[in-house]
C-alpha cells in the first residue's frame, strides 16, 4: 500500500483520475489518509449500531449525530485539521467499544469493525483502509458512489438536526449502508440496488431539511438582495447552516456590526424570518472558489459554517473562524451542541475593530423561487407554457468551481433560446445569476430555488408540472438537465433524481473519476447519463 494519498471524490481531482501527492483542494496526504480512517472507523461503529438495533437496543441520538458529523467532516473543503480528525477517530472508537459491550454476541461483526487503536497507530492504519483497499474496480466504484452519496445525505441531515429535526429512519439507513460497505459478499447488482436506495433516502433527507428550514424560517419568497456594502464593519458568514446565521444575527443586534452572506448562504435572504434583522446587510462576493481575493477585501471576520473552505491566505487567516464540521489548523473553532446557543462574541468584538468591507460590486440580484413560491405562480407559468412563451426549462443546478472549463455554463446560459427559463440551486448560479437575461411575461429567466439542498424544490416543481400538464412520465416535461457538479452533496442530489425516475441528465464539466467504465455504462444505458461537449453542440443537441 502506497504511503501517498488517493482521493477522487471531487470533480477537480488531478487529471480526472485522482489526487495522489496532495489534494487539489489543499488537503495534505496525512489529512486525506486520516479522513479515510475516520470513514473506516465510522463504518465499524455503524456495524455495531446496526447489530444493536437487530437486538432491539435503542441507539442514542448523540451517536447518530456523531456518525453524520464524521461523514460531513470528510466532504471536500470541509475540514483540514489533523488534530480535530484524530479526536473524532478517538471518540468514535471509544463509543464503539462502549456499544460493543452491549451486544449479546460480537461474532457476527466483520473483523474490520473490531479494529481499535490509539493515536500512535492511526497513521499506519490509515494507509491501509483508503479507496484502493477495495481491489475490484467496479465494486470499488459503486462503494465510493454510495459513500459519497451518504456524505451528502449526512450533510443535509446535520443541518436539519441543528434545527432539532430528526428522522430515525435516515440515521438507520445511513448506518445500515455503511455496515454493508464492509460486507465483501455484496455483488455488483447488490450495490447498484443500494445506490438507488441511497437516492431514495436522499429525497427523504432533503425533504426533512426543507421542512426544518421552512417550519423555522418560513417559505422562501421572491427577494431582491443587495450585493453592495454599507459603511459599518461587517461579519461574513459562508456555508449552509441557517441556525448559525440566526444565532449570529441575534448576537450582533445593536452592536453596529452588519452581517453579510457569502456563496451558499445567499438564499438565507429569501426566508421571511431573517428580514426582521436591520443588520442583515446583503450578499458579498461570489462562489466559494473566489474567496481568497474576496475574503481579503472584506476586511472583517469570516465564519465558515460548513464546507467550501479554501486554505486561507495569511492576510486574513487570523480573521477566519470555523464551526460545525469544519476546521482549519490554527483557525479558531467555535463549538456548540445542538439546541445550545453558540457564543460568537469573539467574532463580534473582532469585527468592531475592522474597517468596513471594500465594495466589490453594487446592485441587486433576485431569488427566492423555491417550490412554495413557484406553486403560487403556477397559473402564470402554465399560461406561459401553453402560449409557447416558455418552451423549455433548463435545470442548471449544482456546484461552481475554479476550473476554466466551467465558463461553459456562463456561455451556455447566454446561448439559450430566449424562450427558455433556467431553474437553479446551489452555487452553480454564480456562473449566470448576475447576467441580464431578462424575463418572460414577468417571469425571470433565472429562477433561483436556493442552496444545493434546495434541488429538492426543483424536483417538486417538476412533479407539480407533470401533474398539472397531465403527463404520465416526468421525462415528458419540457425540462432539460444540464448540471454541474463538484463534490459529494451534488452526488446525493444526482442519486435522488435518478431514484425519482429522471433520465437524460448531462453532467459536467467532466464525469466523476470514481465511475469505473462498467459502472458508467450502467448509468448511461439505464438512465441516459451523459457528459457535456461544446456550448454550440449541446445547444443543437437540446434544442434542434
Amino acid at each position: 500500500m502506497s504511503n501517498n494519498m488517493f482521493c477522487y471524490q471531487c470533480q477537480e481531482t488531478v487529471d480526472c483520475k485522482g489526487c495522489t501527492i496532495s489534494g487539489v483542494c489543499g488537503k495534505k496526504p496525512e489529512v486525506a489518509n486520516l479522513q479515510d480512517l475516520l470513514i473506516f472507523v465510522t463504518k465499524g461503529l455503524s456495524c455495531v449500531t446496526t447489530s444493536l438495533r437487530k437486538e432491539n437496543i435503542e441507539i442514542p441520538e448523540s451517536v447518530n449525530h456523531l456518525i453524520t458529523v464524521n461523514l460531513f467532516t470528510t466532504i471536500t473543503n470541509a475540514n483540514f485539521d489533523y488534530d480535530d480528525i484524530q479526536s473524532k477517530i478517538e471518540k468514535t472508537l471509544s463509543i464503539k467499544d462502549e456499544l460493543i459491550s452491549k451486544l449479546a454476541s460480537k461474532d457476527m461483526l466483520p473483523i474490520d469493525a473490531l479494529w481499535s487503536g490509539d493515536r500512535k497507530d492511526f497513521d499506519e492504519k490509515a494507509k491501509t483502509v483508503g479507496v484502493l483497499s477495495t481491489e475490484n474496480e467496479d465494486i470499488r466504484s459503486l462503494r465510493e458512489l454510495i459513500t459519497y452519496g451518504l456524505k451528502g445525505l449526512a450533510a443535509y441531515t446535520k443541518h436539519a438536526n441543528a434545527l432539532l429535526k430528526e428522522d430515525a429512519s435516515i440515521d438507520e439507513f445511513i448506518q445500515e449502508t455503511l455496515a454493508k460497505l464492509m460486507d465483501d459478499s455484496l455483488s455488483v447488482d447488490d450495490l447498484v440496488s443500494l445506490t438507488l436506495k441511497t437516492g431514495e433516502y436522499g429525497v427523504k433527507g432533503m425533504a426533512l431539511l426543507d421542512e426544518a428550514n421552512t417550519s423555522t424560517y418560513g417559505n422562501p419568497e421572491i427577494t431582491s438582495v443587495n450585493i453592495g456594502v454599507r459603511n459599518n464593519p461587517g461579519i461574513l458568514i459562508s456555508g449552509h447552516d441557517l441556525k448559525d446565521l440566526e444565532m449570529l444575527l441575534e448576537q450582533t443586534k445593536g452592536t453596529g456590526v452588519d452581517v453579510y452572506t457569502h456563496s451558499e448562504m445567499l438564499p438565507a435572504h429569501y426566508y421571511p424570518y431573517f428580514k426582521k434583522y436591520d443588520n442583515f446587510a446583503g450578499n458579498y462576493g461570489n462562489a466559494w472558489w473566489k474567496q481568497k481575493e474576496e475574503f481579503e477585501k472584506f476586511n472583517g471576520p469570516i465564519l465558515m459554517t460548513t464546507n467550501c473552505i479554501v486554505p486561507p491566505a495569511d492576510s486574513y487567516k487570523d480573521r477566519l473562524f470555523t464551526t460545525g464540521a469544519t476546521g482549519y489548523p490554527n483557525c479558531k473553532h467555535i463549538d456548540g451542541k445542538y439546541g445550545e446557543e453558540k457564543d460568537f462574541s469573539e467574532i463580534i468584538e473582532l469585527a468592531k475593530t475592522c474597517k468596513a468591507p471594500y465594495e466589490l460590486e453594487s446592485g441587486e440580484i433576485v431569488g427566492g423561487f423555491a417550490h412554495n413560491q413557484v406553486f403560487a405562480l403556477k397559473d402564470q407559468i402554465v399560461s406561459a407554457i401553453e402560449s409557447k412563451a416558455i418552451k423549455n426549462f433548463v435545470v442548471m443546478a449544482g456546484c461552481d468551481g475554479r476550473a476554466k472549463s466551467r465558463n461553459y455554463y456562463t456561455d451556455f446560459a447566454k446561448a439559450l433560446p430566449k424562450d427558455s427559463v433556467i431553474l437553479t440551486a446551489g452555487c452553480a448560479k454564480y456562473k449566470y445569476n448576475k447576467l441580464n437575461l431578462g424575463n418572460i411575461n414577468g417571469i425571470p429567466r433565472v429562477l433561483d430555488a436556493g442552496q444545493c439542498n434546495d434541488s429538492y424544490s426543483l424536483a417538486l416543481i417538476a412533479m407539480k408540472l407533470q401533474e398539472i400538464l397531465g403527463l404520465d412520465d416526468i421525462n415528458d416535461l419540457p425540462i432539460i438537465y444540464n448540471i454541474s457538479w463538484y463534490e459529494q452533496k451534488a452526488v446525493i442530489v444526482l442519486l435522488a433524481l435518478l431514484y425519482l425516475g429522471v433520465k437524460n441528465i448531462h453532467l459536467g464539466p467532466t464525469l466523476p473519476a470514481f465511475l469505473s467504465e462498467n459502472v458508467a455504462k450502467v448509468l448511461v444505458e439505464n438512465f441516459g447519463i451523459a457528459g457535456i461537449t461544446t456550448v454550440e453542440d449541446d445547444i443543437n443537441l437540446f434544442f434542434n
